[in-house]
């Protein structure tokens, strides 16, 4: 896997996540633990991302 598919499949799991989250902040059913996890899980994406990017 390139450097730059690897990033690209990052950022797709940064899009899925949002996403997520997107959906169940709509959802009154949903537990705020879960997407307090889904964030924390955006977050260590997001800087792998951008620390990828930049050794890149």
């Amino acid at each position: 896997m390139t450097m730059a598919s690897h990033i690209a499949e990052l950022r797709k799991k940064h899009e899925n996540l949002s996403d997520m989250v997107e959906k169940a902040q709509r959802s009154p059913a949903t537990d705020d633990r879960q997407i307090a996890e889904w964030k924390k899980q955006k977050l260590k994406l997001k800087e792998e991302i951008t620390r990828l990017s930049q050794a890149h």
